[in-house]
């Protein structure tokens, strides 16, 4: 077979011709930059130190736990919780019949008592008429004035025991001893009570106050804050001036907070006992702050930095720390309020990279009452 009919080369140099087409038709794929995506916020300057929220519950200020001086058997209940009373009104009752027995007792024992000392009295007059006319002795006639002021003196005794045994049947009835609401009632008819035992709490009608639990985080510094202010949750844009009247010294055991009581005033007239209110702290300083969260702060060189997002590059900024804020830190110098700062991904970040923000999280403004753990976020676009 002759060279010029081999069809091998025409084959090869077909092929070769069609990939030197293709690949000239093909479009060269761009290059990406490395942008990496963070979470930025924007710094604002704030004369608020303590910015804190929390809720709580309307109670009265004074709330008795009333309970029968005696103890017996409960006959009779007249109130039911949230039943309003006034000073004075029967709330429970015990079986009187112990108590009027003793009564009874009592009465019959003076009546002994009164008898023998008019007997004696009647004695001391017969012999003193004897002494005027020389029949008895001065001695006979001491010892019936003895016997005389000895029996005074059991009556006496016998008074106050019928007394006693009197005011003991009137505890048989327990009342109201303050203007107030009836918010509970801890025993039955029927139920036998022991002396003291508490069966109705009344809540004195007047001032009130909000009950809060503080953490033990933020104990020390609220105790001191002075711009207190309470609304209630069914009117969340009334509010009033508050004070911190009462803060535990202790933690309560099932919850670890410390109880703080804040009074309200008298004009807070929709305020019900039971109610939801909601407590702000707030203390201003003398010049503004820039707070950051711990998460923005860049630890490099024996230096403390934060990356500013300018342009939508980053550089590396050092700051100044101060003073802890919660959960957050203050910056002394080395930041101004508007700039943007990185909060999350800053270990991996270089100077100049080029970065994309997923979300804005800016903190409140210092006029809005917002809780100190809470900040608002928006979405960078």
């Amino acid at each position: 077979m002759s060279p010029s009919k081999n069809p091998r080369p025409r084959l090869l140099f077909t092929l070769l011709s069609v990939a030197l087409l293709a690949s000239g038709c093909r479009e060269q794929a761009p290059k990406t930059e490395d942008i990496r995506p963070v979470r930025a916020i924007v710094l604002q300057g704030s004369d608020i130190d303590v910015n804190s929220e929390f809720s709580g519950e309307v109670r009265a200020r004074v709330e008795s736990r009333l309970g029968f001086r005696i103890g017996g058997k409960i006959v009779a209940r007249k109130v039911d919780p949230g039943a309003v009373v006034k000073k004075g009104q029967v709330l429970m009752q015990l079986d009187p019949q112990d108590a009027k027995l003793s009564q009874a007792q009592a009465l019959a024992a003076l009546r002994a008592a009164e008898t023998a000392r008019d007997f004696a009295r009647g004695e001391l007059k017969r012999y003193q008429d004897l002494k005027t006319q020389n029949f008895v002795s001065q001695t006979v006639l001491d010892g019936k004035e003895s016997a005389y002021k000895s029996a005074q003196a059991q009556v006496d005794a016998a008074m106050a025991g019928y007394r006693g045994q009197s005011n003991q049947a009137g505890y048989a009835t327990l009342v109201a001893d303050v203007d107030g609401v009836v918010t509970g009632v801890d025993a039955e008819v029927g139920q036998v009570v022991a002396p003291g035992t508490p069966v109705v709490r009344v809540a004195k009608t007047g001032e009130k106050e909000v009950v809060i639990g503080l953490p033990e985080n933020k104990v020390d510094l609220l105790r001191g804050v002075a711009d207190v202010q309470v609304r209630l949750w069914a009117n969340p844009q009334h509010w009033v001036p508050g004070k911190i009247r009462e803060v535990s010294p202790a933690a309560d055991p099932a919850t670890r907070t410390y109880t703080a009581k804040v009074s309200i005033p008298d004009s807070m007239e929709e305020a019900r006992l039971g109610m939801t209110a909601m407590v702000r702290f707030a203390s201003k300083t003398p010049v503004p702050m820039i707070k950051v969260p711990m998460t923005a702060l860049l630890y490099e060189r024996n230096a403390t930095n934060v990356w500013v997002v300018e342009n939508g590059a980053v550089k590396l900024v050092p700051v100044v720390p101060g003073a802890m804020a919660g959960n957050e830190l203050v910056l002394k110098s080395g930041v101004k309020p508007g700039q943007t700062i990185v909060t999350a991904g800053v270990n991996l970040l270089k100077p100049g990279q080029k970065v994309t923000i997923l979300g804005a999280e800016a903190p409140s403004a210092p006029a809005a009452p917002a809780s100190a753990s809470s900040a608002a976020a928006g979405a960078a676009k």
